[in-house]
């Protein structure tokens, strides 16, 4: 079976979807109504850290509008402190409240037991790091490919009809 590049990436966008329903499970058992799965990822990549919007858009990927629309209702439902800076009213320093934090430590119990049934052991825990590198691995090649405009270098050669297709 031959897996092509199309299916790795449709492959991962389904995986985020089947992940955003989880937490949505998740923070009705909880009884949250009030925040999105989107907003419980920023609330795991701010974590125990104080940092700038422009930081977490850095760290998260996110795009700016969408970043921020959330960060507003984070703000507004008492998830995130945001903090304007004194000289330069323009940007802010966010971090989480006490409410952000017991939301993600709820999460993060619910999470370690899903990770305990899916490493199921030894072999399963290689299996996740091996997942886990090939993602990485996956990310930096397109990373790569966008920052450059082509197959990087470190890329396994291309026969020159898969090239001239491009």
């Amino acid at each position: 079976m031959t897996v092509t590049h199309l299916e790795l990436a449709n492959t991962v966008e389904r995986i985020y979807r089947r992940f955003a329903d989880l937490l949505r499970v998740d923070l009705i058992r909880l009884g949250n109504d009030d925040i999105s799965p989107a907003q419980v990822a920023l609330l795991f990549n701010i974590g125990d850290d104080e940092l700038s919007v422009r930081d977490l858009l850095d760290r998260g990927h996110y795009m700016g509008s969408n970043a921020s629309y959330n960060l507003k209702q984070l703000v507004e439902s008492g998830y995130i402190e945001r903090q304007v800076m004194a000289r330069d009213r323009r940007s802010a320093r966010i971090k989480l409240t006490e409410k952000g934090h017991e939301l993600c430590d709820a999460l993060q119990e619910f999470h370690e037991e899903y990770h305990e049934a899916l490493s199921n052991g030894r072999d399963g825990e290689a299996e996740l790091e091996n997942a886990l590198h090939t993602l990485r691995r996956l990310e930096e090649f397109w990373t790569q490919t966008l920052r450059y405009g082509g197959v990087p270098a470190s890329a396994p050669m291309m026969t020159s009809e898969a090239r001239n297709r491009r």
